[in-house]
């Protein structure tokens, strides 16, 4: 047997609508009192001041409006500014001011037709300290290989090499240096700039930094070998003391870039033997050196690395 079911009347689902809609704009048409949070910004702290802790991100307002306002209210992210450019002194760092007499500034910046009851918070405090100022290096973290043949031809260079930084005096006193986010390039075999970031800890977020970004540059070339005979010269041989020596000149092998190829030549290396050295250690050898510094000549290498002598009687 088959069973019957009733169906609702539309007319009767319109009349529970409109029922509802208008009990809804009757309910919201009253006005009501209630306690809305408003996030909170902190305007005119003074220039010679920073926050050393993160105060109060919200307050809590005692409201009355009608309840069209109170859910606009709710549903906005509207911040409340308050004036902390007149603080009182509690201790060495600590301030604090009275939100209460702040009431007519808060007023305004709350919707039109809400009037504010009570500010529920008594009092806020700042944790203040003395804003000063210090210089410090920035160290880079760096990660470059060559491809072969290539070096870099001078130092790498961070510009700027060094910052200044605003805070608290007792968190600045710390710091030594400050960190420069990783650079790592593979293969390289030109010249490069890069962009990287001074890095900064949880401890470090309230101190004010001139820069945050740096430039490390590298100029790079390819590198050959050269060789010369370059002459030697004795020191410290007495006037009636004769040597005999196999060669008077040794083989100097370095490493140069392309580009200074040709500035190399053999009055570039000063080599020098010391004979005192050779009787002070008692040994029958002297032991060349290179007096001179070329800073962009590397691996230089003597051959040979000792010089056998004989005494003439």
């Amino acid at each position: 047997m088959a069973t019957s079911s009733k169906k609702i009347p539309k007319t009767f689902i319109t009349f529970v609508i409109i029922s509802f809609l208008i009990w809804l704009l009757i309910t919201f048409s009253k006005e009501y009192t209630t306690v809305i949070t408003y996030p909170v910004n902190y305007n005119n702290i003074a220039q010679n001041k920073l926050l050393q802790e993160i105060p109060v991100k919200k307050i809590d307002l005692s409201i009355t409006a009608t309840g069209f306002k109170i859910l606009r209210a709710k549903l906005t992210t509207k911040k409340i500014n308050l004036d902390a450019s007149r603080l009182r002194k509690k201790n060495a760092s600590k301030f604090y001011f009275l939100p209460r007499n702040q009431t007519t500034k808060i007023e305004k910046q709350l919707l039109s037709g809400i009037v504010l009851e009570e500010i529920m918070q008594d009092t806020i405090f700042l944790n203040l300290g003395v804003l000063t100022s210090k210089k410090v290096a920035l160290k880079p973290k760096v990660d470059i290989t060559y491809h072969i043949g290539y070096d870099l031809l001078d130092q790498l260079k961070v510009t700027p090499d060094s910052i200044v930084i605003s805070g608290p005096e007792d968190q600045l006193k710390n710091i030594k240096y400050l960190n420069l986010s990783p650079l790592t390039l593979k293969g390289v075999k030109g010249s490069f700039t890069e962009e990287v970031s001074i890095l900064k800890s949880t401890k470090q977020n309230n101190l004010k930094f001139k820069n945050t970004k740096v430039t490390i540059a590298g100029k790079v070339d390819k590198f050959t070998e050269g060789t010369l005979q370059v002459p030697f010269i004795i020191k410290n041989l007495p006037e009636n003391t004769n040597l005999t020596i196999l060669t008077d000149k040794v083989e100097i092998v370095y490493v140069v870039a392309l580009s200074n190829f040709a500035k190399v030549s053999e009055a570039s290396f000063m080599v020098e033997c010391d004979y005192a050295m050779a009787v002070k250690n008692d040994v029958g050898y002297l032991i060349p050196k290179i007096t001179t510094e070329i800073d962009f000549i590397k691996n230089i290498k003597i051959i040979p690395n000792k010089i056998d002598f004989l005494i003439q009687k």
